[in-house]
C-alpha cells in the first residue's frame, strides 16, 4: 500500500451514510455522558459539564502544521494538528496544561461542528500529511460529525487519534474505519501512580483494553515513504524514578500485542505545571533512566522503536499563548 493508492475508510462510511449514523449514536450519548471511562452521566447537550469541563461544543485551542511529532507522523510537510481544549485526565506534569487544565480560558475557544470541519480542510490545503487529533477523547461525539462533514467537502487525509490512553473501548468501536492511525500513550503500569499523578482511577485496565481495541481495528504500523498511513504507534513517556513502571508496560505490550508493534520511547519529560509539588517528579529524567527503559525494549525484542535525544525536554515545550505554540 502507498499513499497514492491509500483511501481512508471514512470516505466510504460517509458515502454509505454509516458515518452519519455513528455521529447520531455518539451525540445521543452526550445526554448522559459515558464517552470516556469516567462515565460522568451529565447531560452535555444541556450545558452540563463533568470531569472534562466540556459541554456540547468542541473546544479547539490551536491548530497548525506541527513538525514535533515522531518522524512517522510529522514527515516532511508537518502533521495537521488540532489541539483540543480540556482533558479527561489531570496530569500534574502536563506540558499542555495551559489548554488542558484551564477550563475557564477555554470557554472562548468553543467552535461549531462546521468550524471544526473547516479546520481539517484548511490543514489539508496546507499540504499536511494527516489530521492529528490531540486529546480527542472527550470530544469523540463532536469529531465524528465533523469528519463526516469534511469528507463530504473533500477531506481525504489519514486521521490520527493522539490520546492519553484513558479511553473507553466501547466508544472506540464507533471509530472503527474512521481512524487510520492510533497514537496512544501507555503512561502507567500502576493504578496507584495514575491516581496520584493524573487523578485517573483504573488507568491501567482502561488504557490496555483501549490499546487492544485500537490494534484490532488497524493492526501494525504501515508507512509510505516513512510516513504512517495506517496502524498503531504506542507512546511511553519515561518518568523519574520509574513512576510509569516502564518495564511492566513494555512487557505487557510485547506479550499481548506483539514485538512488532511500533513503540515511541520518549525522553522529553519536563517537570511542568504542578510537578514541583511532588518530590518524585520534580526533576527531568536522567540519561541512565532513559537508557534503562530503552535497553528493556531492545531485550524484549521490539522491532520498531522511535527514540528521542536527551535534549528533548527543552525542545518540545509549547506555549499556547503564542499563535504558533511550538515556535517556527
Amino acid at each position: 500500500m502507498n499513499r497514492k493508492d491509500f483511501k481512508p475508510s471514512y470516505i466510504d462510511l460517509c458515502i454509505s451514510g454509516e458515518l452519519a449514523k455513528r455521529a447520531a449514536r455518539l451525540e445521543s450519548r452526550l445526554e448522559k455522558c459515558d464517552i470516556c471511562p469516567r462515565n460522568c452521566g451529565v447531560n452535555r447537550l444541556r450545558g452540563e459539564m463533568g470531569y472534562c469541563n466540556s459541554a456540547a461544543k468542541p473546544i479547539v485551542a490551536s491548530y497548525c502544521a506541527h513538525f514535533g511529532e515522531e518522524p512517522a507522523i510529522s514527515g516532511s510537510r508537518g502533521s495537521g494538528t488540532i489541539f483540543f481544549g480540556n482533558c479527561n485526565m489531570a496530569c500534574a506534569y502536563c506540558q499542555n496544561y495551559q489548554i488542558s487544565q484551564n477550563p475557564f480560558c477555554q470557554k472562548n475557544n468553543q467552535v461549531s461542528i462546521e468550524e471544526l470541519a473547516g479546520f481539517m480542510l484548511q490543514l489539508q490545503q496546507m499540504d499536511c500529511h494527516n489530521i492529528n487529533l490531540v486529546s480527542p477523547t472527550h470530544f469523540i461525539a463532536q469529531i465524528v460529525p465533523a469528519i463526516n462533514l469534511a469528507s463530504q467537502r473533500g477531506l481525504k487525509l489519514p486521521i490520527v487519534y493522539n490520546t492519553n490512553g484513558y479511553d473507553s473501548p466501547g466508544t472506540l468501536v464507533e471509530l472503527d474505519g474512521i481512524i487510520s492511525v492510533y497514537l496512544p500513550d501507555i503512561k502507567y503500569s500502576s493504578n496507584q501512580m495514575s491516581q496520584r499523578f493524573s487523578d485517573a482511577q483504573n488507568y491501567v485496565e482502561n488504557s490496555r483494553a483501549a490499546i487492544l481495541e485500537m490494534y484490532r481495528q488497524t493492526g501494525g504500523l504501515v508507512l509510505d515513504e516513512g510516513v504512517a498511513i495506517k496502524g498503531v504507534l504506542i507512546r511511553h513517556l519515561v518518568l523519574p524514578d520509574d513512576i510509569g513502571g516502564s518495564e511492566d508496560s513494555l512487557k505487557w505490550l510485547a506479550y499481548n500485542i506483539g514485538k512488532g508493534v511500533a513503540l515511541s520511547l520518549m525522553s522529553q519529560y519536563y517537570p511542568a505545571h504542578h510537578a514541583g509539588r511532588y518530590r518524585e517528579i520534580s526533576r527531568p529524567i536522567t540519561r541512565d533512566e532513559y537508557f534503562r527503559a530503552f535497553k528493556v525494549a531492545k531485550q524484549l525484542g521490539f522491532k520498531q522503536i522511535f527514540a528521542q535525544q536527551m535534549e528533548s525536554p527543552g525542545v518540545y515545550l509549547p506555549d499556547f499563548n503564542c499563535e504558533k505554540p511550538f515556535g517556527g
